[in-house]
């Protein structure tokens, strides 16, 4: 136990938790944002708008922290002396701007976090020459798909060293004391002005006509009469202040204000500015452009809803310049000197010990840093989410009423949805929103840092105020009737494992609400009745011949291969939750035979029905005619290896502790011969364990010849979302008059399904491999050593199933860390990343990765799921 095990663990766990980095990246071009008629949630709110246009419901900055409820908002802002608007928010590309699809076009690494947040450090690359904004726009908009996105390394804006290594420090003395550390380093070879501005202003809650927030008066801001502090007054977190000097103390900056209200006339025009009763003469983007042109547009009297402390260096070649900021309960001792310094120094060794707890004998220093960057990014993913459907479909009193399109539109029939919490986001900037199935691989990483706040997240999605009525769980914010994998159940468990395996409560609460959904499943993704599921495109994007979101364009029901391999590996992930709650309620025993039952009629259907294909020895989807005729979508996919992952262990002691259950699945067995094949008895001298799988131990043989073999599924560093063989063989699909082709591409998508950057048709993905390697070394623990297979295929070399398992995790691993060239596979063609020290060790944790190269795709900075890579090095603690 450390000092930061005891502080997220301690009786006042909750107060240490209240401040951290919940400050969304992005939230213009969010559907929140969005009330347009066409639903162009991008074009409703362009980053234009951003710096002038008041949220309705989230904020957003740079390196920012809030508090829970996102009342007060602190981050930071810079100008460089030439850009056109003060950085005070990341830029990117919306979702039709770019090649493929939104990007982020910024350089920024989250570098460390702990739980409690009382130490986050955080690092950005600021460019001295003007940012490239027309640049980048004009030049990915003029790329077409086979050709890669246009990055803000490829401007050559970096290409002289001329930059400012801006980093952000953040550390807590206590639960309401937090220290902010601003630094930044002169890279270039000549002086250059930098002005750094840190930020402090409040979610405008009180501009919508709505005191339900708790905010029945809006909170206030001032300088002090001395100038020397900024008092802040919120009607529910109470009375704060802020003081800040640069490191000396010599200068203590230039406290500026404005209020967080839209500039009316630069959005709309003077006609409106002059028809719109109360508008501000300082408005949001008041202090930017007091900043960068002299504008007289922050407030003369020191107050307002919005405040930065304005600090003007010309920082030397190579030197460094620092800000230091303090926000406090009003009344607090200041202190910017020596203990500000003890307070960032302690808190950091802090952090130091609690991540050294993680690291196992054996794990280099190399894998070790790649594990504090994938764990620090996931912490920073925790976003502050506020979405009122209701309220969004019906508008706000003295607002202009939402388009008539808007009631049948998107999300129309999510109208129960009131989001106002916390969440682990899949990607801070391109993904500023909760996803159902991404979070459930957030919450098996995040059980390692924070268990307590694993659990937490589980069950939010779990709650009345996002799961529907009907019992399906919202899937995204752009599509919340969207289906995604029901992963759920298997995070609930491995959550509950890597916490100890006592949290019986926890585990029974997320049970009884997942047998709604799975009830929903069974009702609407089965449309025959015959076990074998639809889905939808299932989280896989356009990984198939066919996008699955839509009806066949053909008469036909396509019944999907990964469809029934989620929902039968569903039903055992359900059915261990049984076992483990039976062991201390025997009433769990029932409904554990319900569950091995069901998983049994799914698994066999899945085998009589045409699903498994003998001679690519793998499962593959089909689509069922009218008239009961059925016909092989025969492409070598994950969708035809998902079913692989569908097992469950029963082990001797719960076969000796359930006999109720052991009795009625084994007469169910040998009264049902047609499900035979997926439950299997393994008897050892003095113990008896039961295998449900629906691949038998001979297909598992089938399917791991093709997923291991390095010409189809297995690439340098990882398994292939789409086998390699296709490239030379294209897959052809040609039904009743419908041809379509499936090419293998190993990097971006060259189609504009899905907004063409979402490939499932090649790259390498983490979700679905850290599946394969689990289901790998769970079938270890049945067949035990004597079960081996080739690893690679061909090689000669027969390894048991958990050193395959081990195999496929250092390949997934070596994406981040140096190969012997000394380059870093995930850096692909970025030299200057390969290269440059200043640069090399700071890890991005990509979306998916290039199935040939590893070079990393898609968003940039996807730390939910791909930080599984930081929960595959600290497992081998447990090894």
């Amino acid at each position: 136990m450390t000092a930061e095990h005891d502080r997220i663990s301690g009786t006042d766990a909750d107060r240490w938790r209240t401040w951290g980095p919940f400050l969304a990246e992005r939230s213009w071009g969010t559907v929140r944002e969005d009330y347009s008629p066409d639903g162009e949630a991008w074009s409703s709110f362009p980053f234009e708008h951003a710096r002038s246009r008041v949220y309705r419901w989230v904020e957003d900055g740079l390196a920012g922290v809030c508090d829970r409820r996102q009342g007060l908002c602190l981050g930071l802002a810079m100008w460089n002396g030439v850009d056109p608007i003060v950085k005070e928010r990341l830029f990117g590309l919306g979702g039709k701007q770019g090649n493929h699809g939104e990007d982020v076009k910024e350089c920024y690494w989250f570098l460390d976090a702990v739980p409690s947040h009382s130490w986050l450090h955080w690092r950005y690359h600021y460019p001295q020459a003007a940012f490239p904004y027309d640049d980048l726009r004009r030049e990915n908009g003029r790329r077409g798909f086979d050709e890669p996105e246009y990055e803000l390394l490829d401007t050559g804006v970096f290409d002289d060293g001329r930059f400012f290594a801006v980093e952000v420090s953040y550390a807590k003395q206590d639960p309401d004391d937090i220290c902010m550390r601003i630094t930044a380093r002169n890279h270039g070879d000549r002086p250059a002005p930098l002005h750094l501005l840190p930020q402090l202003w409040f979610r405008n809650v009180w501009s919508w006509g709505h005191t339900d927030e708790g905010h029945a008066v809006a909170p206030r801001l001032r300088v002090a009469e001395d100038g020397s502090a900024l008092l802040l007054d919120h009607p529910r977190l109470g009375r704060w202040q802020a003081t800040a000097s640069d490191a000396h103390g010599t200068a203590i900056g230039r406290w500026i204000t404005c209020e967080n209200e839209s500039n009316i006339e630069r959005l709309y025009g003077a006609d409106a500015a002059a028809s719109t009763p109360g508008v501000t003469a300082f408005p949001k983007d008041g202090i930017g452009d007091h900043v960068v042109s002299g504008s007289p547009t922050v407030d003369p009297d020191g107050e307002g809803t919005k405040a930065a402390c304005w600090f003007t260096f010309e920082v030397a070649p190579g030197a460094s310049v620092e800000v230091r900021l303090r926000l406090q309960r009003q009344g607090s001792p200041v202190d910017l000197g020596p203990g500000f310094d003890r307070v960032m120094t302690r808190r950091r060794q802090e952090a130091d010990e609690f991540h050294a707890s993680f690291v196992a004998p054996g794990v280099t220093d190399e894998e070790a840093m790649v594990m504090r960057q994938g764990f620090a990014s996931l912490l920073w993913s925790q976003q502050f989410y506020r979405f009122d459907v209701d309220r969004w479909l019906r508008g706000d009193p003295g607002q202009p009423p939402p388009p008539p399109e808007r009631a049948q539109g998107r999300n129309a029939a999510w109208r129960h949805v009131d989001a106002n919490d916390v969440i682990l986001m899949p990607d801070t900037w391109e993904y500023p929103w909760f996803a159902s199935w991404d979070l459930a691989f957030h919450c098996v990483t995040m059980a390692h840092l924070d268990p307590t706040e694993a659990k937490r997240q589980l069950l939010l999605l779990l709650r009345e105020w996002y799961t529907h009525p009907n019992g399906q769980l919202p899937a995204y914010e752009w599509e919340f009737g969207d289906a995604n994998p029901p992963v759920h159940a298997w995070a609930a468990v491995r959550v509950f494992q890597i916490e100890g395996s006592t949290d019986l409560d926890f585990l029974a609460r997320v049970f009884h609400k997942l047998l709604i959904n799975f009830t929903w499943w069974v009702n609407r993704k089965d449309a025959e009745g015959n076990n074998l599921f639809e889905g939808g495109f299932l989280g896989l994007d356009n990984i198939g011949p066919l996008n699955r979101s839509e009806p066949l364009p053909i008469p036909g029901v396509l019944e999907q291969s990964d469809g029934s391999g989620w929902m039968a590996m569903y039903c055992l992930n359900l059915l261990d939750m049984a076992l483990i709650l039976g062991e201390h309620e025997s009433a769990y025993e029932d409904i554990a035979v319900k569950f091995a039952e069901h998983f049994a009629s799914i698994g066999s259907a899945m085998s009589a029905t045409g699903m498994w294909d003998a001679e690519d020895r793998l499962f593959v989807d089909i689509i069922r005619r009218p008239d009961g005729s059925t016909v092989p979508i025969r492409v070598q996919s994950m969708v035809g290896v998902i079913p692989m992952m569908a097992l469950s262990v029963v082990h001797d002691h719960q076969v000796d502790q359930l006999p109720d259950f052991t009795a009625r699945v084994g007469w169910f067995f040998r009264h049902k011969p047609e499900v035979a094949d997926v439950g299997h008895l393994l008897d050892h001298d003095s113990s008896r364990t039961l295998l449900l799988s629906v691949v038998s131990p001979d297909r598992l043989r089938e399917v791991l010849r093709v997923v291991l073999d390095e010409d189809r599924f297995l690439s340098p560093h990882g398994l292939r979302s789409l086998s390699r063989w296709h490239l030379d063989h294209p897959a052809v699909v040609d039904v009743d008059g419908l041809r379509v082709d499936v090419d293998y591409e190993p990097a971006e998508s060259r189609s504009g399904l899905f907004g063409g950057n979402s490939n499932w048709r090649g790259p390498v993905w983490f979700p679905v491999n850290y599946l394969v390697i689990e289901a790998l070394v769970r079938y270890r623990s049945f067949f035990g050593d004597s079960f081996t297979v080739e690893f690679p295929t061909g090689s000669g070399n027969e390894l048991p199933l958990d050193e395959v398992a081990d195999g496929l995790a250092r390949r997934l691993v070596s994406l981040f860390t140096d190969g012997a060239d000394g380059r870093r596979p995930a850096f692909g063609r970025f030299d200057r990343m390969q290269d440059d020290p200043e640069w090399h060790d700071l890890l991005w944790f990509n979306e998916y990765f290039d199935g040939d190269t590893g070079a990393g795709l898609g968003a940039a900075h996807q730390t939910g799921w791909t930080a599984l890579v930081a929960h595959l090095i600290a497992l081998r603690r447990y090894t």
